[in-house]
């Protein structure tokens, strides 16, 4: 495997970046100056940061052709109010059209035709069409730097939340796959979260997972299992017990495996193996670790 390293001042870095860092969720930003005049942004470098208090932070970059700073960032920096408005596929197109860099005072809700909705806790108007919109202020603005592309961090505290009736039910459950939600990635990609390409990681909270250094050998060498294999087989609190295998040891496909490769060892615990990868794959580890154990 060949790796290059390259430095931020190799030149095409930072699209490289974007490329890499990503998928990255959408704020879609409505802010308000000292005046009134509406501004609707969105930016992708952005994600929540803590839950108690909720904080979200995203960062307006200065422009490259000129270093000036977004009217995101200066309406902030005078009126502290914003709502961020998370995209959905429905309205990904309207977003990026929002993104066009028009002059101050041009109201992007009527150049997109998103449909402006009245906020309770601040003045800038949340966007109708978002399937989550959250009334923010201002926790925290912290300059990285100030040359072109440096970024502004935005601490927002998150005063409440709107969220359409139909994404979530009586017990404050989310359906992941009915937000259909879009996320960015580099130069004019973008992603979307559907119910085909969703799946589960159960997370190691309720037990301590022995690691992929207590495996056997045989297993945390195998030609077949993968690192993704290993690490839910590596997940359980103990090995299990070689006894455990003894009913399997009869099921038909593991029988045809197991006779026929008597006296060729290495050939039967490859087969047993892609075996265990099939099982792994459906998200049984329990009768994976069975097979294996029949080695």
């Amino acid at each position: 495997m060949k790796i290059r390293t390259l430095k931020p001042d190799f030149p095409h870095f930072d699209a490289i970046l974007k490329f890499a860092i990503a998928p990255r969720p959408i704020c879609f930003v409505s802010t308000a100056d000292i005046e009134g005049n509406i501004n609707l942004s969105p930016f992708s470098y952005f994600n929540i940061v803590s839950q108690h208090p909720p904080v979200c932070l995203f960062s307006p970059l200065r422009r490259m052709q000129d270093n000036s700073s977004k009217h995101t960032l200066e309406n902030l920096l005078e009126t502290t109010e914003l709502v961020i408005n998370i995209v959905n596929y429905n309205m990904v197109q309207q977003q990026s059209l929002a993104s066009t860099e028009y002059p101050k005072g041009i109201n992007e809700f009527e150049k997109s035709g998103l449909t402006p909705l009245a906020s309770v806790l601040v003045v800038p108007p949340r966007v109708a069409e978002a399937p989550v919109q959250l009334e923010c202020k201002v926790r925290q603005i912290i300059p990285i730097a100030d040359t072109p592309g440096a970024g502004n961090l935005i601490l927002a505290d998150i005063l409440l939340m709107h969220i359409h009736d139909e994404q979530i039910d009586d017990d404050g459950r989310v359906d992941q796959a009915k937000l259909d939600l879009v996320a960015r990635l580099g130069g004019d990609w973008y992603c979307r979260i559907t119910k085909d390409n969703l799946f589960k990681v159960k997370k190691p909270v309720k037990n301590i997972g022995i690691g992929v250094d207590q495996l056997p050998l045989s297993i945390r060498n195998s030609p077949v299992l993968t690192g993704n294999h290993l690490g839910l087989l590596a997940n359980v609190e103990h090995l299990p017990e070689e006894m455990e295998s003894d009913e399997i040891r009869y099921e038909p496909d593991i029988q045809e495996i197991l006779n026929a490769f008597i006296g060729d060892p290495s050939t039967r615990q490859i087969h047993l193996h892609r075996k265990a990868a099939e099982l792994l794959d459906r998200g049984d580890v329990s009768s994976a670790w069975k097979v294996l154990l029949l080695q």
